[in-house]
């Protein structure tokens, strides 16, 4: 018996390690519910020996270069498939047909050149086909036949220069941004249940007027980096849109007309497009409203746009990409955030109004709003002309009155001061009804701030470089550790090790404070992990933007903004107001002056004096022609010279300072 029972606690042993052991190859890891990672092992080779019941495979950042139908032979109960970040240059055909159930296949970031046609062959219920990052140059018009429950289709930063006929009844999701197509019309695009449409780079001036009306369904559209002059008359009745992305267009000035109809907007990008500002009210038209993006504008600071930052707070709208909204203009908030403006940084005139009573005729005037305990009346600002006070609004007045012109006053110092540094150009600022301000420009220039040179000059020639594709921003790679007043060391490890098979890093930057924002560029190693940016100016804004050299500029771009350090006063040097000059001055130029003359003339009388009574080597009776004649067999020893008196008042025999030889008269 117990040999029998021995073999049947091995046979049970084999059974529990059947079921419960799997097969995992070497140095992959197995982790439960059937799913196999293979991730950066420098595998030039699809590894092979997966148990059958796996469910998802991910074996990108590797070395492959070559695929085999017998690697995916035994995984027919395959769901998800990564095999981005590797070296493939092809796909062999028919290669994926064992992978009948495969949903979703990732061969990003490739270097895939062409799409044959039996690609794909086999895949029957692939939803999700992502291609993007590849060198894709031509697709077979009959690649993606077949599939007719793909859901997702990426192809972006490719150099697919003509397009086959996508006929996907039911794709919701298409990216073509940044390849070298024609503006695809409704002919490429046989997809009535389209959501979701990236067109982003393209070089497009305008959007098929055809297409815009046969995608019914669409929600999110991406038109970004692209050539658009004006809202499209079919854009403004897509009433069903909720994400517009427009960035990077020479639209100019928005209007308020051209988004009336565009009220379920949920997020609107409108970075990059030179905006000096929105007109008020211009967000009444997007109720619903979540996020924006304003990132990248010239926005002028002015009272004008004051009611903005107001707005985000009381629309609870979240700004994204905050930190690089900045303003441009005027001087005194150049280079702030924007959303962290207050209105009093905006510079709007104070004005106050003053009612007083017409019975009394008192001098006393009313304050429309309580005092404060400390007794300061709060400002009102302008009404606007449709809104001011006259005799005919008696609710308006807390009691009755009649109000005269000389009831509504402003402020003197409002009145005839405007804030400094507003006009450019030359421009002359003054005051316009109810408290706005204007500019009074000279004949080369125009705009509301004299901002707009009317004789264009071409500009000379440099060696700058201008960007005119920016691609999506790829955050946190990298990054700024030591920013001075001139210099911003940048961190550039991260960025090359997600991007290991690049030749060198195009580094570009630009100076978003200055007026100079042309862009200048470096071209670096990619053996160069941290670098230098030196010769920058103190107290202004840097974006600094990494993309990988030899390859489209738009090609995985990373930015970030630095401010560099302002350069801080000596501390051994006074302060002195160059505006006007002190009256603490003026006693200490006068007391130096009389030092300095009073020096001067005793150095005059001491020389003088020493000339004067300088001590003949004979003695003063042989001057007068008598011999010194010896006495008593000794001779007369030499008399020093008389001292002048002090008391006398000349100049001329003024008494020297220091007199060495002259004794005290004690007499």
């Amino acid at each position: 018996m117990q040999p029998l029972s021995s073999l049947s606690h091995l046979i049970l042993f084999q059974l529990l390690c059947g079921s419960l052991c799997s097969r995992c190859p070497y140095d992959c890891s197995c982790f439960p519910n059937n799913n196999i990672f293979c991730v950066q092992l420098k595998l030039v080779n699809m590894p092979r020996g997966f148990p059958s019941s796996t469910k998802t495979l991910y074996v990108f950042q590797n070395n492959i270069n070559t695929l085999q139908q017998q690697d995916f032979v035994e995984l027919g109960e395959l769901v998800m498939l990564d095999l981005s970040q590797n070296a493939l240059s092809e796909i062999p055909d028919q290669v994926f047909s064992p992978l009948s159930t495969l949903l979703n296949l990732d061969l990003s970031s490739n270097r895939i050149t062409h799409i044959s046609k039996d690609s794909f062959t086999g895949l029957v219920n692939l939803e999700r086909l992502y291609l993007y990052n590849n060198h894709i140059q031509s697709i077979h018009p009959a690649a993606f036949e077949g599939l007719e429950t793909l859901l997702e289709l990426k192809l972006q930063g490719n150099q697919i220069s003509v397009l086959p006929a996508l006929q996907l009844p039911r794709l919701l999701h298409l990216d073509l941004s940044y390849n070298s197509i024609s503006p695809p019309g409704p002919e490429h695009l046989q997809t009535p249940q389209l959501e979701s449409l990236k067109i982003a780079g393209l070089g497009q001036s305008s959007v098929d007027e055809g297409l815009l009306r046969s995608l019914v369904n669409l929600h999110v559209l991406d038109v970004s980096q692209n050539q658009l002059v004006a809202i499209q008359p079919e854009l403004k009745e897509m009433v069903g849109l909720r994400n517009l992305n427009l960035s990077g267009n020479p639209l100019g000035s928005l209007k308020r007309e051209d988004f009336q109809n565009l009220n379920n907007m949920l997020e609107l990008d409108l970075s990059n497009l030179n905006l000096q500002g929105f007109p008020e009210g211009f967000f009444n038209h997007f109720p619903k409203l979540e996020k924006l993006t304003a990132a990248g504008n010239p926005f002028n600071c002015l009272c004008t746009l004051a009611w903005f930052p107001t707005w985000l707070k009381d629309a609870r709208v979240e700004l994204l990409r905050m930190e690089e909204t900045r303003c441009h203009f005027p001087p005194i908030n150049s280079g702030m955030v924007f959303a962290k403006l207050e209105h009093k940084d905006f510079g709007c005139p104070t004005t106050t109004i003053e009612l007083t009573s017409a019975e009394n005729r008192s001098t006393t005037n009313k304050p429309t709003e309580p005092t404060t305990p400390s007794g300061t009346t709060h400002a009102i600002p302008p009404p606007p002309p449709s809104e001011v006070p006259s005799a005919d609004k008696e609710s308006f007045l807390p009691f009755p009155t009649s109000v005269s012109p000389s009831s509504i006053l402003v402020e003197p110092e409002q009145e005839l001061m405007c804030p400094s540094n507003i006009c450019l150009n030359g421009g002359t600022c003054r005051f316009v009804p109810y408290g706005q301000v204007s500019c009074l420009c000279p004949r080369s220039t125009s705009g509301l701030y004299c901002e707009i040179q009317n004789e264009a000059r071409p500009p000379p020639p440099s060696p700058r470089v201008s960007i005119e594709t920016i691609a999506t921003v790829l955050p946190n790679t990298i990054s700024s550790h030591h920013v001075t007043s001139t210099s911003i060391s940048l961190d550039l490890q991260r960025y090359i090790e997600t991007r290991p098979h690049i030749s060198g890093i195009r580094l570009t930057y630009r100076n978003l404070s200055g007026p100079d924002r042309r862009p200048l560029q470096l071209n670096l190693p990619a053996s160069y992990p941290e670098y230098t940016l030196r010769g920058l100016l103190p107290n202004s804004t840097y974006s600094v933007c990494a993309s990988p050299l030899g390859e489209p500029i738009h090609v995985s771009v990373a930015c970030i903004e630095a401010r560099t350090a302002g350069i801080p006063p000596s501390s051994h040097e006074p302060s002195v107001d160059k505006t006007e000059p002190s009256s603490s001055l003026i006693p200490i130029v006068v007391v130096v002056t009389v030092v300095m003359f009073a020096a001067i003339v005793a150095t005059v009388v001491v020389i003088r004096c020493r000339r004067r009574f300088k001590v003949p080597e004979t003695s003063p009776l042989e001057l007068e022609g008598m011999k010194n004649r010896p006495e008593n067999g000794m001779t007369h020893s030499k008399q020093p010279a008389p001292c002048p008196s002090l008391t006398q008042s000349s100049l001329e025999y003024e008494a020297p300072l220091i007199q060495g030889q002259c004794p005290a008269n004690n007499n």
